[in-house]
C-alpha cells in the first residue's frame, strides 16, 4: 500500500518553457534552434548544460548566472514562479492528501527553488531541494532521504518524475514505486523506451489518486 507520494520539479510540476526562453534570449540564440537543441541532448542523453556549449564553447553556466542577476535583479531568470505550474498540480497533489497520503515535492533544484516553490502554497506536506541536502539524483543517497522524509519504508512511496535515468531507474533500484509522466522532452522520449516497462506511464497528474489510493 502506497502511503507517500514524492514528486520530481522540473516538467512533473514546473513547466520550463519559460526557463529555456529565456536563456536563449539570454544567449541571442533563436527559441527554436534553443529547444531544438535541448531535445537533442534528451535524445542523446547528454546533460542539458551541454547545450550551452554547443552555441557558445567555454561557456560557465555559473559564472552567467551571477551576471545575469547582475543585470536583471529582478527578472525571474533561470528561475520560476506559480506561472509556470502545470495546470493540473494543485488538484492532484491536494486529492492525494485528502485521501490520506503524504505529499512531498523533492527534486534537483538550487536553492532559491525551495521558496519559489513555497510561496505557490501548494498541497504538500514538505519541501525539500538537492541544494539543501547535498546531494542529487540519480545518486542513491538521494532516495534514502527520500524515504526519510516521506517517513515510510521504500516499497510503500511512490516517486513521481519525467525520466527513467534520474527518476524511474533509482526510484525502482531503490525499492519504491516509479511513475513517469509523459511531458517535457525527457518524458515524451523515455516513455517510449523499453525501460519505462519498469514504470506506470500517466500523462497528467490527475490520474494518480485513483492509482495510488483508489476509493
Amino acid at each position: 500500500m502506497i502511503k507517500a507520494v514524492v514528486f520530481d520539479v522540473g516538467e512533473t510540476l514546473i513547466d520550463e518553457t519559460r526557463i529555456w526562453t529565456r536563456w536563449a534570449q539570454r544567449l541571442g540564440v533563436p527559441v527554436f534552434t534553443f529547444l531544438g537543441a535541448l531535445g537533442g541532448a534528451a535524445a542523446l542523453d547528454r546533460p542539458h548544460r551541454d547545450i550551452f556549449e554547443m552555441f557558445e564553447p567555454g561557456f560557465d553556466v555559473d559564472d552567467a548566472v551571477s551576471r545575469w542577476a547582475v543585470d536583471d535583479p529582478d527578472g525571474l531568470r533561470e528561475n520560476f514562479d506559480a506561472e509556470d505550474l502545470y495546470p493540473d498540480v494543485r488538484a492532484a497533489l491536494g486529492e492525494l492528501r485528502g485521501r490520506g497520503l503524504r505529499v512531498v515535492i523533492a527534486g534537483n533544484q538550487p536553492p532559491q527553488a525551495r521558496d519559489a516553490l513555497a510561496r505557490m502554497d501548494l498541497p504538500a506536506d514538505a519541501i525539500f531541494t538537492s541544494a539543501e541536502w547535498g546531494v542529487e539524483k540519480p545518486e542513491p543517497a538521494f532516495f534514502t532521504k527520500v524515504a526519510e522524509v516521506a517517513r515510510a519504508a521504500p516499497a510503500a512511496i511512490c516517486y513521481v518524475g519525467d525520466r527513467l535515468d534520474n527518476d524511474v531507474l533509482p526510484a525502482a533500484h531503490a525499492g519504491m514505486m516509479p511513475v513517469l509522466i509523459r511531458r517535457g522532452p525527457w518524458g515524451f522520449l523515455h516513455a517510449t523506451r523499453p525501460q519505462a516497462d519498469r514504470a506506470t506511464v500517466i500523462d497528467s497528474l490527475t490520474e494518480l489518486p485513483d492509482l495510488l489510493a483508489p476509493r
